[in-house]
């Protein structure tokens, strides 16, 4: 029985979900990363015992982007006529920016390795980053004569601005780790074994609040992306309105005026 290419391990409410096609170094094609990803995700986002997800990569890489052979594969989604290979992305890579832009739980991708074309697009998907010391991350599809046909750009700019979007779309070069924080595209960079670890250090951090009030917050920053002020007012106030009503509220009122610390139980 073949292996599964994504593992998901559930404990004190983080789900960490591990890219696991170490030998090909995680491509997203040419295996069933994909479906596997998107099933995953949807696993998490369904489960209320989660408050936040780590993604990874099982051995040296976190995750090679899409098969170059099957770039080169005559019958190949590259070698379609062009309506059909449209199609192949809707229905195909597009799928997993959708899903990770709508999961309501923190992410934060704990980069292992090199982070390449569209892998490097899949950690810019997450919240946060955080890289080992042997990470690398490299927008490169230019050098292969294609564009980021999975979303890559959108959230390149949203998460860097356009000038720093701009120069590692154009480049198609790869950044090292160490200037991967100088130019903000990780919050930290720690020796490689403790990559998961400092991972999960914060994420323990997010496990702790009040589990509702944490979807809720993801929910706002999204609609903070998008939204004119106006409009997001009446959110956050909706919103808000709402998490006055929660049982977390109260027990989070209660456990400060006691100086005590809070239990939270979902509710």
């Amino acid at each position: 029985m073949s292996k599964p290419c994504v593992l998901l391990d559930i404990k004190d409410r983080i789900a960490t979900v591990t890219l696991n096609d170490p030998e090909r170094r995680n491509p997203i094609t040419g295996n069933d990363m994909i479906n596997a990803l998107l099933n995953t995700f949807s696993k998490v986002q369904a489960d209320p015992e989660v408050s936040v997800m780590i993604l990874t990569g099982a051995g040296s890489a976190f995750c090679a982007g899409g098969d170059i052979k099957e770039m080169h594969d005559p019958e190949g989604v590259f070698r379609k006529e062009p309506l059909a290979a449209a199609q192949s992305y809707v229905d195909g890579v597009q799928r997993l920016p959708q899903a990770l832009y709508n999961i309501d739980v923190p992410t934060i991708a704990a980069v292992n390795g090199p982070a390449v074309g569209a892998g490097c697009d899949l950690t810019m998907m997450c919240d946060m980053r955080i890289a080992s010391e042997k990470a690398k991350f490299g927008e490169v599809f230019l050098n292969l004569g294609i564009i980021p046909g999975d979303a890559g750009s959108w959230f390149l700019l949203r998460r860097l601005g356009h000038q720093r979007a701009a120069d590692l779309t154009y480049s198609g070069r790869m950044v090292e780790a160490d200037e991967a924080l100088e130019i903000g595209i990780v919050l930290d960079v720690v020796p490689h074994d403790t990559l998961l670890d400092r991972a999960r250090e914060r994420a323990a951090v997010i496990a702790a609040k009040p589990p509702r009030a944490v979807r809720v917050a993801k929910r706002l920053m999204r609609n903070a992306e998008r939204m004119d002020l106006p409009d997001f007012l009446n959110s956050a106030a909706a919103y808000q309105a709402l998490m006055h009503q929660t049982e977390d509220h109260h027990e989070a009122v209660a456990a400060f005026i006691e100086k005590r610390k809070p239990k939270f139980t979902g509710r």
